[in-house]
């Protein structure tokens, strides 16, 4: 009975790595601050959807009424928050987990004393998904407060936190394994975004194009009773699909399979929760497996003395080769190299964009790019195939998607420039250099402009592309060069700012992400339910002009579509979100330029307030 309960035991599962785990995170501060932020913000979001949706004029019959709407709103909508937030922020806090160790040449270490490589990794999952599970758990008395109002059943609550936590384990795991092979954090979150993008956005978008097209459709391939069972298993492992799916049929229970998924079956239920989350446990399990392994060898190298796993200097087969081929390779061995400019700007042009492991020198760059091109061309002829490329929401689809893209390499390479150099403890060195402060500042952000370089070379590209076939109106190009400048230096000079203030690089990416969460998100929100007089909605409508979201759906939905690419420069129409009238070309142009320098002031003020933080707290 007693061997039964010590097997049973869940320490055997997660060892000592999961309780050292713990005491750190419950002694660190901003894990507290977090906790407070987080429900603070909950309450003042549920305050101003009650005040905006809830009438208190009326009979009794329709306040009711109007409560059950309200708490239909503030629940899926707080749920939907989690969804998303959770997820990043899971793959974020497990960016660096294992790769820390690898660094400070401990995992090796540790191979050593009776800890597995399963309580490895099981221990430093379990600890940072533990901070994610108490935020779900701070919310649950929240959600059952506002469900009390009527219109949201139990089985929705529970199944949409099964959800989340399962999309968690999944997400938290895949960053899991890429911050074995992967030393800097940024690589990892970018790596792990990429492929979730890929499995769960990019193929059911090309399958449901190709099952959907016309040409599809009459070549009688598959007969149409066949498709619906297939999509239906395919995109039922899909926890986005998932998501929408268990929403929608909260707010409407009337609402049919066909208007969720255009292929479901007709008159029957086609999604069932507890099956979309097996499979996600399923998944994760895999990959946890896969991790075990991939860390147990790296961490049996690393004991008997190998070559590092983050190491750039090529094998002593490959030095041999090297050396053979060019007879001055000898010579040259221990040669300092003269650099003429700046000593940062340099080092951050000589890394390749996209860095593969032992230092491949740009071939992943070079592979990477070929990969998206081809990804593109695929998506353009299953467009071409529905026959809506000449359509302006198709283009402005994929602006939005290259925007967001960039902005998230942006934030994430920006507030990694400095905490890595921390963390690698070659600040200190570079402070002591001749360098000034300015020249470290400009390597920095030159170095995260050329690395996003290539997203923004594809906007262009696609929009160029797409006025020479003349799908988009040229003066496209004119307004995307003076909306993505001032936007790029705002967000670059942001995170470099929180780069410099932080120490860890999870918490400069976790705060550079907060920022625009809450400009872009949370004070809309607010400014938006609680417009109740004029002066609030010409404050609203102000601040939604400068939003990056509204003015790229501006911009393309009035330049972009075969109507608008062949009409005259005079007869563009632009319609900003609370105008009357829809606005010309010139008066488009005139908001563009005083937002655009209103982003470049603000990035200038960041980098400047980050520019006085190198020297504090260097250590």
């Amino acid at each position: 009975m007693i061997s039964k309960i010590r097997f049973i035991n869940l320490s055997r599962l997660t060892g000592p790595i999961f309780g050292k785990e713990l005491r750190v995170s419950s002694r660190r501060r901003r894990n507290y601050v977090l906790r407070f932020a987080y429900v603070f913000l909950l309450t003042l979001f549920i305050a101003s959807v009650w005040m905006s949706v809830v009438q208190f004029q009326g009979t009794t019959a329709y306040q009711k009424s109007r409560m059950a709407l309200a708490g239909k709103t503030v629940v899926s909508t707080i749920i939907g928050f989690q969804f998303f937030a959770t997820q990043l922020i899971a793959i974020i806090m497990l960016s660096t987990s294992i790769s820390d160790e690898i660094y400070h040449r401990t995992l090796g270490s540790l191979m050593t004393t009776p800890i597995s490589s399963f309580q490895i990794v099981m221990g430093k999952l379990l600890s940072k998904l533990l901070q994610l599970i108490l935020l779900l758990a701070i919310s649950l008395p929240l959600l059952a407060v506002v469900r009390v109002f009527g219109g949201v059943p139990w089985r929705y609550v529970l199944s949409s936190l099964c959800m989340n936590l399962t999309a968690v384990i999944f997400a938290g795991t895949l960053s899991l394994f890429f911050s074995i092979h992967n030393r800097k954090a940024f690589v990892v979150i970018i790596k792990t975004v990429v492929v979730l993008g890929i499995l769960f956005f990019f193929f059911p978008t090309i399958i449901t194009a190709l099952l959907s097209s016309r040409w599809f459709q009459s070549s009688g391939f598959v007969p149409p009773r066949k498709i619906a069972p297939f999509v239906v298993i395919l995109l039922h492992f899909n926890p986005f699909v998932a998501f929408t799916a268990n929403t929608a049929m909260m707010i409407s229970p009337t609402t049919t399979s066909q208007a969720i998924l255009p292929f479901a079956p007709a008159g029957r239920t086609f999604f069932y929760w507890p099956v979309h989350s097996a499979f996600m446990l399923v998944a994760s399990a895999g990959l946890i497996a896969l991790c075990v392994k991939v860390v147990r060898k790296v961490a049996l190298r690393q004991a008997i003395g190998q070559i590092e796993v983050f190491s750039k200097r090529p094998s002593g087969r490959k030095r041999n080769r090297s050396t053979k081929r060019s007879g001055k390779a000898s010579e040259n061995t221990g040669m300092i190299r003269r650099v003429n400019t700046s000593p940062v700007l340099w080092k951050e042009l000589r890394a390749p964009m996209i860095q593969g492991p032992r230092g491949s020198d740009g071939a992943y760059s070079i592979i990477g790019l070929g990969i998206t091109i081809a990804a593109l061309i695929l998506t353009y002829g299953a467009c071409a195939r529905a026959k809506c490329l000449d359509e302006s929401f198709t283009h402005l689809t994929y602006t939005m998607l290259f925007v967001v893209i960039g902005s998230i390499y942006h934030m994430v390479l920006s507030a990694t420039t400095i905490t890595t150099e921390k963390e690698s403890l070659a600040w200190p060195i570079l402070l002591a250099t001749s360098l000034d402060d300015w020249q470290i500042l400009m390597g920095k952000a030159v170095g995260v402009f050329r690395r996003c370089l290539p997203i923004w070379l594809l906007l262009t590209g696609h929009v160029v592309v797409f006025v020479i076939v003349r799908y988009i109106h040229p003066v496209a190009i004119f307004l995307l060069l003076l909306f993505i400048p001032g936007y790029a230096i705002f967000l670059t000079g942001a995170g470099i700012y929180f780069s410099a203030r932080c120490k860890r690089t999870t918490s400069a990416v976790v705060a550079i992400f907060a920022l625009t969460l809450v400009l872009w998100m949370i004070i809309p929100a607010i400014l938006g339910l609680a417009s109740t007089s004029d002066w609030i909605d010409d404050i609203t409508e102000r601040y939604m002009d400068a939003h990056p979201a509204v003015q790229v759906s501006v911009l393309m939905d009035g330049a972009a579509g075969g109507f608008n690419a062949r009409a005259r420069l005079s007869k563009l129409q632009f319609e900003w979100p609370g105008k009357g009238d829809s606005e010309r070309i010139w008066p488009t142009i005139g908001m563009l330029l005083v937002h655009t320098c209103i982003y470049i002031s603000l990035g200038l003020v960041f980098a400047w307030l980050a520019k006085r933080r190198f020297r504090r707290k260097i250590f």
